[in-house]
């Protein structure tokens, strides 16, 4: 994939390299109208959906690629355009109210100063879920969906995984975990993702959870939308592992990333 960061870059970018509990602590324009998108995969003969990724000054630079090439091949065959600073598209509502599916990618250093660039967008964001949209977040598109700052989404909140108590991670090195998939072992790219503490009695989905039983795949209802946010990276390709010096022991799929993104967007 042209363009890749090397290996340090990665490891800054790829999800968020946030040191600290206060980092997290401190990180991830009023709709103009607010459409219902259109649900489910297109009728024979119509067109694809639309999938909108950030791709913005806080993602690495094979992030949002990356997600983008999984969305074109998915069942659903989306249609990809690109929003944020930079990309010449503005992340609106009036964008937002022709999609299915808004992808928060992983890359990022900051919370804080990512949220610069969003923050005058959350309204258009929230209002767009509440309405019908759904909101796909990928490790820092993860935290990005908690709070403080944050979309505010989730019937709970984000938190750094490594070097919690039972975690196999210690720390934000890129690395392969293990998670139970819809009770099945399975093995993902991972690389400081988040993981979700989610409110008592809270009306949510855990798709897969981390091997100290922290949920790591959720996906939750927002208003008549969906949010489904992931910790690790089921979207990684060959090249991300290659580049690290890793190996997934099952091989490198996308069928987990397809049962992430179905569930997000069906109703």
């Amino acid at each position: 994939m042209p363009g890749r960061p090397s290996v340090l870059r990665r490891r800054q970018l790829l999800c968020g390299f946030l040191s600290s509990a206060a980092l997290l602590a401190a990180a991830c324009g009023q709709p103009d109208a607010v459409a219902k998108p259109p649900a489910g995969p297109p009728a024979r003969g119509a067109e694809a959906p639309l999938a909108l990724v950030y791709n913005g000054p806080q993602g690495c630079e094979d992030c949002a690629p990356a997600v983008a090439e999984v969305l074109r091949r998915a069942p659903q065959h989306y249609r990809v355009e690109y929003v944020g600073p930079g990309t010449g598209k503005p992340l609106t509502s009036a964008a937002l109210a022709a999609a299915q599916l808004y992808v928060q990618p992983g890359g990022g250093q900051d919370l804080d100063r990512t949220w610069q660039d969003l923050d005058e967008s959350a309204d258009a964001v929230r209002d767009w879920v509440r309405g019908g949209g759904s909101y796909l977040g990928l490790c820092f598109g993860g935290y990005l969906a908690g709070r403080d700052p944050g979309f505010g989404l989730l019937p709970g909140d984000a938190h750094a995984y490594a070097g919690t108590p039972g975690s196999p991670v210690p720390d934000e090195r890129d690395t392969v975990i293990e998670v139970s998939w819809r009770g099945k072992p399975r093995h993902l790219y991972f690389q400081d993702g988040p993981a979700f503490r989610l409110n008592e009695g809270a009306d949510a989905t855990v798709l897969a959870t981390y091997p100290n039983g922290a949920p790591a795949v959720v996906v939750a209802p927002y208003g008549k939308g969906k949010v489904g946010v992931s910790g690790p990276h089921p979207e990684a390709d060959a090249s991300w592992y290659d580049e690290q010096g890793l190996t997934n022991p099952d091989g490198v799929r996308t069928d987990l990333a397809d049962d992430l993104i179905e569930t997000t967007v069906s109703r």
